[in-house]
């Protein structure tokens, strides 16, 4: 029975139909939610009913009740509530096999990180603090820069979409040790040219899918092929690794749950050993999805976005906000049409449609609170 879910850039890609093999509409969305067991398959020897736990579905986790294999279910450890299981779980797993398995983050260490004010972004931050001297530099939006630098973990703040090879090199002349890229290829070529002899250049994400130009899983294909090829010979020429993660193909194509466990483990560890904490940036209902997506596609969240289905859902307006002034005339025309014509009342119903295949309730409740308006 889930209590709290995350909301992360597979889902945006989801609802778009920007990933690899799209489930067959309609689908429930989500990849991650917290709650107790109601029910254990049988055969499943490690769970029992009431255990409080964290899954990492294959989709499906923004529901009451969501059936997962049992490899893709986690323990909570003592303490750890269900808004913090669902803001730690998948970020904070990502950016430990990002730091710790593929990027061998030792002291003195440095990194460029983008999109660094995000759920991943964050996570990545905190556990490269757990490493003495290791220095940030944190690409992200200008909009971003005030909240991070009173945080005071990032070391380096750049602006996204400035020149910040160069404001690297002025503050480390011979460049970084590790690049950290989820903007799908569009920032390659600075990346891979900012790197140290023995770098690693990791991609483990594709934001850019969702955001910017590139508006779906093909043209951020062809995004790629603007890119300067890396041949093999290059990399050993020059003494650099260029590797990647997809933690979902990882789970449910190459079935490395093992693997995944271990990581979730030490996570969940350091959690324990108080060396990490989670970075809300906000708790929406489940009704308020769209809004809560919105605000991830535009890039405004510093940390994790988390649906919490006990949470009242948000008062809508009685029309789209595009200016006050429009928003009183249209709201009065409103309550004029709903005094007289009752039929259109029925056919608006269908208008306000949003979305990911949840937007039938959405929209009878939507119209009923404009007809009380």
């Amino acid at each position: 029975f889930m209590f709290s879910s995350g909301l992360n850039f597979q889902d945006l890609m989801a609802r778009q139909g920007a990933i690899d093999s799209p489930p067959k509409t309609p689908f429930i969305m989500g990849s991650e939610c917290a709650g107790d067991i109601e029910q254990v398959g049988e055969g499943v020897e490690n769970f029992k009913v009431g255990d409080r736990v964290v899954a990492l579905p294959d989709h499906k986790a923004w529901a009451e009740l969501v059936a997962v294999p049992a490899t893709s279910v986690f323990a909570l450890p003592p303490g750890m509530s269900y808004l913090d299981a669902a803001a730690i779980t998948m970020n904070y797993t990502v950016a430990y096999i990002l730091l710790f398995e593929l990027a061998h983050l030792t002291p003195g260490k440095s990194l460029l990180l983008h999109s660094a004010g995000g759920g991943v972004g964050q996570a990545v931050v905190q556990l490269a603090k757990t490493v003495k001297d290791v220095t940030i530099f944190g690409v992200c939006s200008k909009s971003k820069h005030e909240a991070l630098k009173n945080a005071g973990t990032i070391d380096y703040l750049l602006e996204r979409g400035a020149d910040y090879s160069n404001e690297v090199r002025k503050i480390s002349p011979e460049g970084v040790d590790i690049v950290l890229d989820c903007l799908c290829g569009e920032e390659c070529n600075k990346g891979y040219a900012l790197l140290k002899p023995m770098g690693k250049y990791i991609l483990y994400g594709s934001s850019n899918v969702v955001t910017g130009e590139t508006k779906s899983f093909f043209s951020a294909a062809r995004s790629w092929w603007q890119v300067d090829k890396v041949s093999p010979i290059k990399l050993f020429d020059e003494n650099k690794t260029l590797s990647g993660l997809n933690l979902r193909h990882l789970m449910y194509q190459h079935g490395s749950h093992a693997f995944v466990r271990r990581a979730v483990n030490q996570v969940y560890t350091l959690w324990s050993e108080g060396k990490i904490k989670p970075t809300v940036d906000s708790t929406w209902a489940l009704e308020d999805v769209p809004e809560a997506m919105q605000k991830m596609h535009d890039r405004k969240n510093i940390g994790k976005i988390v649906l919490d289905p006990s949470l009242e859902p948000k008062p809508k307006p009685a029309t789209p906000a595009k200016g006050k002034a429009k928003d009183k005339k249209a709201a009065n025309q409103e309550e004029k049409k709903a005094s007289s014509v009752e039929s259109e009342e029925g056919e608006k119903k269908k208008e306000p449609e949003l979305t990911n295949g949840t937007s039938e309730d959405k929209s009878d409740s939507d119209s009923k609170e404009k007809e009380s308006s």
